[in-house]
């Protein structure tokens, strides 16, 4: 690694839960001195056994390096770190990463928050799970200061993956991160639903769950189209028009709710699709909803 005022370039982290500890792992396995700390103690063990050093408060962590990265449940969780006085002062100067998850206005107090207490910062998220830390596989967003970015990016490299600074605005990364979400556990929702709709038919979910990835194959191309369609406000819709779709939806809604089964998502989806059609828009996509739902 790289000098850094003539010790080998060095990392805090701040909380040690599955993707702390992921975290942690992946410099330490980069030759990065690493200081760890806690606010539950012993869940260090694993790391101090491979090298790392464990402080005895977030204070001492923080002033061992010159980048700390803090990865807890939300901003709550780091505010009640990060803002106490003795951890604050030992920031001054120092770089701070945030890898905690929470909303872009979140993101943005705490970086008018670090910039009034003199601490360099860069928000960011983690797109991937913990174990795909320090693998190819991994996903970080940043954003802050270009220049920030540039000077802690051969540290922030060690966790693997791809990397990508969004721009300067802090709230940047946590909006990319919670659209994704969005996407996510959308799809999830669907998944479990539609398990629940085929196993009341008969369907097992082992039976099912080779066509759903079928289904998933079919959109990323879509998205692109989708997103060319919103941008452009022209909402497509001549494959197929949003009457179709809602037709479709409630279909789902019926045979689902003859089983017993909530179709409480479902229904909510076609009433967005009946209002555009409603609104004079029936012979445009379902990419036409955004602007519903933007108004």
């Amino acid at each position: 690694m790289s000098e850094n005022s003539g010790y080998p370039a060095a990392v805090t982290v701040l909380g040690l839960g599955p993707m702390g500890r992921a975290l942690a792992g992946a410099f330490l396995a980069a030759g990065l001195r690493t200081t760890v700390w806690n606010r539950t103690p012993g869940h260090a063990d694993d790391l101090t056994a491979r090298g790392a050093r464990a402080a005895a408060s977030a204070g001492e962590a923080v002033a061992a390096s010159p980048l700390t990265v803090v990865c807890v449940v939300n901003y709550d969780a780091s505010d009640a770190v990060l803002r106490q006085d003795a951890v604050s002062t030992a920031l001054k100067g120092r770089t701070l990463v945030n890898l905690s998850a929470d909303t872009p206005d979140r993101a943005r107090d705490t970086a008018d928050w670090a910039a009034a207490h003199g601490i360099r910062y860069l928000d960011g998220a983690i797109m991937t799970p913990a174990p795909s830390i320090g693998t190819e596989s991994a996903v970080f967003l940043y954003s802050g200061p270009e220049e920030l970015y540039e000077e802690h990016r051969p540290a922030l490299a060690a966790l693997g993956g791809t990397h990508t600074r969004l721009g300067a605005e802090a709230g940047r990364a946590a909006a990319f991160d919670l659209a994704l979400l969005d996407v996510f556990w959308t799809a999830m929702a669907g998944f479990t639903h539609a398990v629940a709709l085929a196993r009341a038919e008969g369907v097992t979910a082992s039976e099912l769950a080779p066509f759903a990835a079928g289904i998933a194959a079919i959109l990323p191309p879509l998205f692109t189209e989708f997103a060319a369609d919103i941008d452009a406000g022209t909402y497509a819709g001549g494959i197929n028009p949003i009457t179709s779709a809602a037709s479709t939806m409630s279909h789902i809604v019926h045979a689902a709710e003859a089983h017993g089964v909530d179709a409480g998502v479902m229904r909510l989806i076609e009433g967005h699709a009946r209002r555009v059609i409603a609104a004079g828009h029936g012979g445009d996509g379902f990419s036409r909803v955004a602007e519903l739902l933007a108004d």
